[in-house]
């Protein structure tokens, strides 16, 4: 059974183990699912994590007991496709300046440049939460021989929109940050969108993204267009 935990007054958290792992975050997004499903009043934020959901909510209009109530019940709700899951296609640019660790990943890997993106390109990611930075999306799992460990000495500013990996994981920079993992590319997709009211972040926990490798010239004619307005979000989902 998973453990439910009070967050103050005004929050619970539901905990479905103590270490990171797919089959957690399944049953985490199983259990979002049912909560949006069950459209309880008074549920004011949700945020899912690689092992627990944290629920926020207004006591005043809603009873923690019967939310606590409800959240165990959903809980028991089977692993199943996310209907609040959206795919993505996003294009990247791989090495020279944009991916500087690229040719030192591969080579710690064992395997070609060429290897490790076309195995990062086959490779369905998932999103598993948002996290460090608005719009930061962890992402997994990458194969067995990509795993490494972060970067020993971290760099002070990782460009923004950055694809990065460290471990099983993979990530996306949304803005200039300081950062240890792994640059293997960059892409021209903006991440985080304040103009966009009902989601300024791209991406959301349970979405699914494969990325696709993009030359020099065509990653700066996206990163153009995006500035300029052209291109919005829908441009990168999938059916």
């Amino acid at each position: 059974m998973p453990r439910l935990l009070d967050l103050g007054d005004g929050a619970l958290t539901l905990e479905f183990g103590d270490r990171i792992a797919p089959e957690f975050s399944a049953k985490v997004m199983a259990t979002r699912d049912a909560l949006a499903a069950a459209a309880l009043d008074g549920v004011t934020d949700v945020v899912p994590t690689w092992r627990s959901l944290t629920v926020h909510f207004d006591p005043l209009r809603l009873d923690r007991q019967r939310l606590a109530d409800c959240l165990l019940r959903c809980a028991q709700a089977p692993v199943q496709k996310s209907a609040l899951a959206t795919r993505w296609q996003i294009p990247v640019c791989f090495g020279g300046e944009h991916g500087p660790d690229l040719n030192a990943v591969a080579t710690a890997a064992g395997r070609s440049p060429e290897a490790v993106i076309e195995a990062l390109c086959a490779t369905e990611l998932r999103v598993f939460l948002l996290g460090f930075l608005p719009g930061f999306p962890y992402l997994g799992e990458l194969p067995e021989w990509l795993r490494l460990p972060r970067r020993s000495t971290p760099r002070s500013a990782v460009p923004a929109n950055s694809l990065a990996i460290a471990g099983a994981q993979a990530a996306i920079y949304p803005w200039v940050s300081p950062g240890g993992w792994h640059l293997l590319g960059r892409t021209p997709v903006r991440l985080f969108d304040l103009a966009n009211e009902n989601r300024p972040a791209l991406f959301a926990p349970g979405d699914s993204l494969r990325f696709t490798s993009i030359p020099a010239d065509r990653y700066q004619q996206l990163h153009a267009a995006v500035a300029a307005g052209e291109i919005n979000a829908d441009q990168w989902r999938l059916p």
